[in-house]
């Protein structure tokens, strides 16, 4: 199943695959291979310099059929529309699988925010959301955080919005800054959905989590949440982190507010004192429980897959592992919890804040946690159980789940 690594096009083949397990109607397949409606705009922004430099954003929304679109918005140097296409791909079936009625989409801009100021970021922001306001909405297709974007960009494209349409609707975005109708947990709730899948995948193989050790590749808000939630919650000890620039390993656990202070002043995990250089493929490949990629796509291929010594991979990043990696996983035993589903508990949660702003009705945080529990418990049963039934790996048993779902939708709208 070559795909050359083109984001979309590996989508494609395990959507192909599952079709097949599923035994999919051909207009059916047809119908979820390809997105229902995809945005390219230009974006002009007045640089800090006086100079205009003109920008380019995607929106697509894959799939409406189960509810409104949602997803994440990118801000990456590297960003592409194949990429986008792909990430809202696995939102359509990221949503299914965790059974909220929702669809899938996703946003990006080519853009470096390292290299812009505040207020170049905060045009930008509002610049992207006049081109693409007129086709979004709560009940239409609702934008997220992702990777380099923030609550507080979030809080402008909200502010922006609310200028187009003469009114508040905070439902429009999710991952707001708390005082602006953001819900509690939602900072962690990407991390915190994933530990909760960690949980039932070692009880499911006996492995004992107080002292596993564990490996976090990307060290973003969902990496350090990883490395803080597994400590806090089950006594796991994390020995390697990394980032962009490089990772760290020490046998005997990173103390995780001392690592995060480094990061914070250097900004890089690398050169934390008292510790070992690792890269980001030799920490994938280090002799350790729990494997978490919580960075970009495409980090373990088949040109690395047979050397991953972990028990348990946790795909907290999109798109971490190819096609061809997960037979060679599959066959030498490491329990894959994929990407669509370990890290669901992000849209989740950005349900349970449009659920909260429609109400204008707000949850403690322990009631958050409580119903994204039983949310991913339940999800996670449902995919080990059809990966049990179809005798595959897990994200074709994810697959099976949400395709189903989609499918039935799509069906019973009597678009196929």
């Amino acid at each position: 199943m070559s795909t050359e690594l083109n984001p979309f096009k590996i989508a494609q083949a395990q959507l192909d695959q599952a079709a097949e397990i599923l035994g999919l109607d051909a207009a059916t397949h047809a119908l979820l291979r390809e997105p229902m409606r995809e945005f390219h705009v230009t974006i002009p922004v007045r640089m800090d310099d006086g100079s205009v430099k003109i920008f380019k954003g995607f929106r697509v929304q894959y799939n409406d059929s189960r509810g409104p679109t949602k997803g994440g918005l990118r801000f990456h140097p590297d960003e592409t529309i194949d990429t986008v296409r792909a990430l809202a791909a696995w939102m359509t079936w990221k949503t299914a699988v965790v059974d909220i009625p929702l669809g899938g989409g996703k946003g990006g801009v080519i853009c470096n925010t390292k290299e812009m100021s505040m207020g170049e970021l905060e045009r930008l922001s509002r610049g992207y959301m006049r081109a693409i306001g007129h086709y979004i909405g709560s009940e239409v297709d609702v934008p997220a955080p992702d990777v380099y974007t923030t609550p507080q960009i979030m809080a402008w494209m909200m502010d922006e919005y609310a200028k187009m349409v003469g009114y508040n609707v905070p439902g429009m975005i999710t991952g707001k800054p708390i005082p602006l109708g953001g819900s509690a947990g939602r900072g962690d709730a990407t991390a915190k959905g994933g530990m909760y899948c960690i949980r039932e995948a070692a009880k499911i193989l006996g492995l004992e989590l107080k002292g596993a050790t564990v490996a976090v590749q990307g060290y973003g808000n969902a990496g350090q949440f990883a490395h803080k939630l597994i400590t806090e919650m089950f006594g796991a000890k994390v020995v390697a982190v990394s980032d962009s620039k490089g990772g760290i390993y020490n046998a005997d656990g990173l103390d995780f507010d001392a690592v995060l202070a480094h990061k914070k002043s250097t900004r890089s995990v690398v050169g934390f004192a008292g510790t070992k250089s690792v890269s980001n493929e030799e920490l994938l490949e280090l002799d350790v429980d729990i494997l978490i990629p919580a960075a970009l796509e495409n980090q373990i291929g088949d040109w690395n897959a047979a050397n991953i010594k972990a028990t348990i991979l946790a795909e907290l990043a999109n798109g971490p592992t190819t096609p061809e990696a997960d037979d060679i996983l599959h066959k030498n035993g490491v329990y894959v919890i994929p990407d669509f589903l370990c890290n669901a508990g992000g849209v989740t949660v950005s349900y349970f804040e449009q659920v909260q702003n429609a109400y204008d009705f707000y949850w403690e945080k322990d009631l958050v946690y409580e119903r994204l529990d039983k949310k991913m418990t339940a999800a996670f049963h449902a995919v080990h159980n059809a990966a049990q039934k179809y005798q595959v790996h897990n994200r074709m048993g994810a697959y099976a789940v949400s395709i189903a779902r989609v499918a039935e939708a799509a069906k019973l709208r009597g678009w196929v």
